[in-house]
């Protein structure tokens, strides 16, 4: 294979003219009293000179974390064989398993029982000083249940840390350590990620694999990346390289301020291929300072079960311009929603007067409020917009989108079909056979669902309640075949139902009418 240096000289003098050609380019010009400018290519265009400098500022203020557990290890289910008592063997084979057990790197002490060894398991990751009085900042994964924790200064000493507080919603965790008079620490600001746009340069520092204090620079990527980690995702993507140890560590802009804090990567070789994401420092940092001061999160709640809005459902809602909010499937009966009046059904489009485009935004908008304050909710409800104001409560179980992966019962004899559903009534031999929940009080039984209809697209299961179609309760077959035959009269291009899971739960399906 051709070296990579050779290939590169080759290729530009592939590319560079000959010298009588560029003279005869030359001379054409000025017959032509042509004048050719110099392109202009603008500063920083390949990328800084050097980043050096930055990483000679900031580094100090980045340590490494090892964090070690010590578990007592779950018996193998294994004893040693019965054999009489004094004999040659009975030693022989207590010192065969003994040594398996360390051979597989148990550690062991004199009174460790050799049925209950105790291990240590060790995780290594990165981190970084935002207070010279010892206030470090991690991932919580990175120290997870670790009952000691060590911070490595670039220089080599070690800290003893302890935790602060955790949060593993967000995948952050607050240490402490006590600097020495001899040491004192270096601290680093957070920036403002919301200035951040793709293409601006980023320089990340950390531990890959062990290896402390290695610098990588790319640029943002893309921001606001949801990757199903949990119900807070809106990640910084960037193609700087990060790699197995590099969580926790930061994410610097070219001021030397944290603008992420690097947490996952998106990898099928288990290395970096260029695929990185952070935690925004506009949604860690308000978080890190309530570690800080509560050593706990305090997130707002607003008692809602949320889903999407897509364009079929926005249809069959009469929402005016399109796909957009947090459409509301269930309402916590003790939560504020409730109390305020809110119903299910609302689209849910301005929150404390911020816009949801999405549903996935409100569970990030609402956990960023303060617990109670009175915020102002605006919603659609048929078509209409509604103001209700509501008193934000603490988060307990948060917002949820419903997600049904039940298994499909078998059918029992069709009573009606439509939209690629067989139908029958909510009777006791139904609610028997499908195990149909209490809190399901009425509504029509999904016995068979066509596997080629949208319903099996939108993952309709037999065994599932239809609670309304087009936000009008249905009680009985012919209720659901009337109302869809309205909704075709009235030009509607879809139907929105609302369906009880074999959980209980309820959630909004689209299917379209054509």
């Amino acid at each position: 294979m051709m070296p990579a240096a050779r290939f590169a000289a080759n290729a530009d003098r592939a590319r560079r003219p000959s010298l009588a050609r560029r003279a005869g380019s030359a001379l054409a010009a000025a017959v032509l009293g042509v004048t050719v400018a110099a392109t202009s290519i603008p500063a920083f265009a390949k990328g800084p000179e050097s980043l050096a400098d930055l990483a000679e500022k900031v580094t100090d203020a980045v340590v490494n974390i090892s964090a070690s557990t010590t578990v007592e290890a779950k018996s193998s289910g294994r004893s040693l064989p019965q054999l009489p008592q004094g004999t040659p063997f009975e030693d022989l084979f207590e010192e065969f398993f003994k040594r398996r057990g360390q051979g597989q790197g148990t550690p062991r002490s004199e009174e460790d029982s050799p049925r209950s060894p105790s291990r240590k398991s060790n995780s290594l990751g990165s981190g970084f000083i935002i207070d010279a009085s010892g206030i470090v900042v991690t991932n919580n994964h990175v120290i997870g249940d670790a009952n000691d924790i060590q911070v490595i200064l670039s220089d080599g000493v070690k800290l003893k840390a302890e935790i602060v507080g955790k949060d593993p919603k967000l995948d952050l965790a607050v240490l402490r350590v006590k600097p020495t008079t001899e040491r004192p620490l270096k601290a680093v600001p957070f920036g403002d990620s919301d200035k951040m746009r793709p293409g601006d340069w980023v320089m990340a520092i950390g531990n890959p694999f062990g290896l402390g204090g290695s610098v990588s620079a790319g640029i943002v990527s893309a921001r606001g990346r949801n990757i199903e980690s949990g119900p807070y995702d809106n990640y910084i993507q960037t193609d700087a390289a990060i790699n197995k140890g590099n969580s926790g560590g930061p994410l610097f802009n070219m001021d030397g301020e944290v603008i992420g804090i690097n947490t996952a990567i998106l990898s099928p070789s288990g290395g970096s291929v260029g695929i990185g994401f952070a935690v925004p420092s506009g949604t860690a940092s308000p978080v890190v300072e309530q570690l800080r001061q509560f050593g706990e999160v305090r997130r707002g709640w607003l008692g809602v079960r949320i889903q999407n809005v897509d364009d079929a459902t926005a249809e069959a809602l009469g929402l005016k311009g399109g796909a957009k909010g947090a459409l509301v499937a269930g309402i916590d009966e003790k939560g504020p929603a409730k109390t305020a009046g809110l119903e299910v059904g609302d689209v849910i489009v301005k929150f404390n007067g911020v816009p949801v485009k999405s549903s996935s935004e409100l569970p990030r908008i609402v956990a960023a409020t303060p617990v109670g304050k009175q915020v102002d909710v605006q919603v659609v409800r048929k078509g209409e917009e509604q103001t209700k104001s509501v008193l934000l409560g603490r988060l307990e179980d948060g917002e949820k989108t419903q997600v049904a992966n039940a298994k499909q019962p078998e059918a029992e004899p069709v009573n009606r079909q439509i939209l690629g559903l067989n139908l029958t009534g909510l009777s006791d031999e139904a609610r028997k056979r499908y195990n149909i929940k209490e809190t399901v009080k009425s509504g029509v039984v999904v016995t068979k669902v066509d596997p080629n209809s949208t319903a099996a697209d939108k993952r309709i299961q037999a065994g599932e309640v239809i609670v309304e179609v087009g936000q009008e309760a249905v009680s009985t077959p012919a209720d659901v075949t009337k109302r869809v035959e309205a909704l075709k009269k009235e030009g509607r291009k879809s139907v929105l139902l609302l369906v009880a899971s074999l959980s209980g739960d309820v959630r909004f399906v689209a299917i379209g009418l054509d």
